[in-house]
């Protein structure tokens, strides 16, 4: 098996503390299927270019330069050079700036992990410390990096023998949650319903394990790749979900007798597992 390439080198700067680390994607998606673009008349794969809007000739890549389109509609103009001139501390540097309880982060706010492990011998035993540290007072430090030239914010937490890093969405990616929860809160609920609801729950209960995690569309496209060499028909479409729930105290009922739960009188009491 092929390691995984890092995706940076730097150094972690913990106080007075440094040490060499690298970042590898914590996810991948090499597993995926993935399509090719085709023609329809020849079967050939096609190619994406970039047109002149004016001339609508293909322009090549030494051609292309970055603009940033101003109020009046004209484009002031931003050279590769004038870019990489603009170097940051963080381009080179993961600096735990502050600290924030593990419990008190927003997951919302979590994007994309990558996993942060020593770059050389020499970076062990401080990258230790550092994540021992984090560890023991069950804390993040958040920072800042450039990866793929953008500036990021980051957190950082301990995670097995390594550290996770993962960046960080910005505050203005997020949509109020006001403006689409707006009325939930008025909405009157039956205790008794909710009471079923719990008795799923405790059945239904397991660990949370990402391996058993299925993707029923990707799987879905394998059967039906598989179904065309071999000349066969698709799959069946899955059947629509019912609508229009006329009683959700039935259903939820029903639902507890199919998984073979039983009420008690002023209290509950599972029946045998159907």
């Amino acid at each position: 098996m092929v390691a995984p390439r890092a995706v940076w080198k730097g150094f972690l700067k913990f106080g007075s503390v440094a040490c060499a680390i690298k970042l590898v994607g914590a996810t991948s998606e090499s597993e995926k299927i993935h399509f090719r673009i085709l023609s329809r008349k020849t079967r050939e794969p096609v190619k994406s270019a970039y047109l002149d809007e004016g001339t609508d000739k293909v322009v090549e890549t030494g051609d292309q330069v970055k603009g940033f389109e101003l109020d009046n509609g004209e484009f002031l103009l931003l050279e590769p050079d004038e870019i990489k001139a603009l170097k940051l501390s963080s381009e080179h540097t993961l600096e735990a700036e502050n600290f924030v309880d593990l419990d008190a982060v927003d997951q919302r706010y979590l994007d994309k992990p990558y996993h942060v492990v020593p770059a050389d011998p020499a970076a062990r035993e401080p990258f230790a410390v550092i994540r021992e540290a984090l560890r023991r007072k069950k804390a993040a430090a958040r920072s800042c990096i450039v990866l793929y030239q953008r500036g990021r914010e980051v957190l950082i937490q301990p995670e097995g023998d390594a550290l996770l890093m993962t960046t960080l969405r910005n505050h203005n990616e997020m949509i109020e949650a006001g403006s689409v929860f707006d009325g939930l809160k008025k909405v009157k609920t039956d205790p008794e319903m909710i009471e079923i609801a719990e008795l799923l729950i405790d059945k239904k209960k397991t660990k949370f394990d990402p391996s058993k995690f299925e993707d029923t569309y990707e799987n879905a496209l394998i059967e039906m790749i598989k179904a065309k060499q071999q000349g066969k028909a698709p799959p069946k479409p899955a059947p629509k979900p019912k609508e229009n729930v006329v009683n959700l105290a039935d259903v939820l009922r029903k639902s507890l007798e199919k998984e073979g739960i039983s009420r008690g009188k002023g209290a509950t009491k599972r029946g045998k597992a159907a």
